[in-house]
């Protein structure tokens, strides 16, 4: 019996997961950086971009049947969900308390070794791609290390090099966009060899 094969004919769905992960880590990195504070539109987009559209992303990734992006793109949309959820659930009326210094600690230790680890799985793809896991990584330790010492110093640091890390996941997405647009490679990603 002759086996049939389905072609995959839908789009690239990494473009708009790493958009909704640049654009809010950008924004939430601006506020770490000390330049304003904490709002209702950085937690906007963490529901919506950060979060809702990687969620997406992720499901049309298992559709593919990709197994980093899905797991990438669905757990990193549930972190900014979980995120907004830690700055607003104890404001709500909820009996909830708020999270305590040593919590928020292990919650950016949690994510900084889920990131390290992820980006062991970069190490196949590109260089573009490898940039938005390591310098991600190098982000929650700072943040860590921030939030621990109470050091205001190490989260201004750590806010600059999270916008670095967002504006590489936005340029990861819109070289994958712009070279797929134009049929040929414009914005190289540095394949690895």
């Amino acid at each position: 019996m002759d086996e049939v094969k389905i072609k995959d004919s839908t789009g690239n769905p990494a473009p708009l997961g790493l958009m909704g992960f640049g654009m809010t880590t950008v924004l939430l990195n601006l506020h770490n950086a000390g330049l304003f504070t904490l709002g209702s539109m950085i937690l906007a987009m963490g529901i919506f971009y950060g979060g809702l559209a990687q969620i997406i992303a992720g499901i049309m990734e298992w559709k593919k049947g990709n197994t980093f992006g899905t797991t990438a793109f669905t757990s990193y949309g549930l972190f900014w969900l979980s995120f907004v959820g830690l700055v607003m659930l104890p404001g709500m009326g909820i009996d909830v308390a708020a999270p305590t210094v040593g919590g928020i600690v292990a919650y950016l230790i949690m994510w900084g070794i889920f990131t390290g680890l992820m980006f062991i799985g970069t190490l196949k793809t590109n260089r573009a791609l490898q940039t938005v896991f390591l310098s991600l990584t190098v982000l929650f330790f700072l943040l860590a290390i921030g939030e621990a010492t109470g050091i205001s110093t190490i989260t201004v640091i750590a806010g600059y090099e999270g916008i670095f890390c967002g504006f590489s996941a936005i340029y990861t997405a819109m070289a994958q966009v712009i070279n797929e647009a134009h049929g040929r490679t414009i914005l190289p990603l540095w394949p690895v060899e």
